[in-house]
């Protein structure tokens, strides 16, 4: 049962000829009045010119724990319950200008978003606002699904990035190979020759392995995108150190791993694609100066997986340790490169709630990339 304050007439037509058909309608009009408000199925509230809160519908005394005592209270007492707490101000504005509609997108306090509409009850026969009828509709499911699309949209943005930024290296060692291949077949080298197909052989395994990953995770037949998978580490490690085998090798660089977590939940690709350009940055400014060294590490910690690459290469100045994570950020034009890398990796991994932190100096550089990690945060 609805129940409206019992000092406020309502009143949507002129009356007519005498006080008993004025009564008769009066009473039909609240009847309908009373009726819709039981009926509806969203969140309504009647405010007169006095801010007094009249009548609303039950979905509203479900959503904003409103009770009968409720009405015939000012609104401003009531405004905790609505869980919104610049009302009062906004009754007002249209109030005092019959010809503005108010439409916004409030949040209240339990975390719930609404499309709110504030319009001005006329009465017409005067000319006057009694009032105004405040609609509340959910908009909860709707904002999350946007949201959930946004990123999804980024998500496939960062993935076209790193799919055009990984798929590089592969091709420059394909390339890198048919020289060496002419070479050797000019100077009639079969042993430099057969060393070349094998490598050709790694190279293309790899290109095959990046566009499988990419194309696995995008699969729509799934019913996953972006689906976080319990991944190999070492495994990745490896394929990423084989791709790169041909600038490891050409630098003399000694790579090193010490891998005391050799498993975790990431979407696969996304992982590949961090490991590839942390990995290739210590490769690519590395010191011709030095005996060149990288070292990559796992560890759990405090509910994260640490994966640190560490180098002993040009280092990297503290004016660009600011910028490096930008988009197109590069550090050196003498070094090829596309500076999309390491923005890339950032935006991968801050969209699974983890982060990457930077230290370097004139001795090398250390990347550290924190994962989460469900199941340590489940043992504290």
């Amino acid at each position: 049962m609805l129940y409206i304050a019992p000092s406020y007439k309502f009143r949507f037509v002129p009356m007519t000829d005498t006080p008993k058909n004025d009564a008769r309608q009066l009473r039909k009009l609240n009847f309908d009045l009373s009726n819709y408000f039981s009926n509806t199925i969203i969140p309504q509230l009647f405010v007169d010119a006095d801010l007094i809160l009249r009548i609303f519908t039950p979905p509203a005394m479900k959503q904003f724990s409103l009770t009968y005592d409720h009405v015939g209270r000012n609104i401003a007492d009531v405004k905790d319950n609505l869980r919104y707490p610049n009302v009062v101000e906004d009754i007002k504005k249209i109030i005092n200008n019959a010809n503005k509609v108010l439409e916004k997108e409030v949040q209240t306090t339990d975390g719930r978003w609404f499309q709110m509409n504030i319009v001005p009850y006329i009465e017409h026969e005067k000319d006057v606002i009694n009032g105004v009828i405040i609609t509340f509709v959910d908009i909860t499911k709707r904002l999350k699904a946007l949201k959930e699309l946004e990123k999804l949209n980024a998500q496939y943005e960062i993935f076209k990035y790193a799919l055009a930024h990984d798929i590089r290296q592969p091709i420059s060692t394909i390339t890198l190979i048919a020289d060496g291949l002419l070479l050797a077949h000019q100077k009639n080298d079969f042993k430099q020759f057969e060393k070349w197909i094998k490598t050709l052989k790694e190279a293309s395994k790899s290109l095959d392995g990046l566009v499988e990953d990419f194309a696995s995770d995008n699969a729509e037949e799934n019913g996953k995108s972006y689906e976080e998978e319990a991944l190999n580490i070492k495994e990745i490690c490896e394929d990423i150190l084989t791709a790169l085998k041909g600038e490891i090798k050409e630098k003399k660089i000694k790579v090193t791993t010490d891998l005391k977590v050799k498993e975790i939940n990431f979407p696969r690709n996304s992982l590949r694609s961090i490991f590839y350009n942390l990995i290739h940055n210590a490769v690519k400014f590395s010191d011709p100066t030095k005996d060149s060294r990288i070292e990559i590490a796992t560890e759990a910690v405090k509910g994260f997986v640490i994966l640190s690459v560490k180098d002993n290469g040009l280092g990297i100045p503290l004016k660009h340790q600011r910028v490096v994570f930008k988009k197109a950020a590069r550090l050196s034009k003498k070094i090829p490169g596309t500076g999309i890398g390491l923005f890339v990796v950032k935006k991968m991994i801050e969209d699974n709630d983890g982060r990457i932190e930077l230290e370097s100096n004139e001795e090398g550089t250390t990347f550290k990339v924190f994962f989460k990690n469900p199941s340590d945060l489940s043992k504290d």
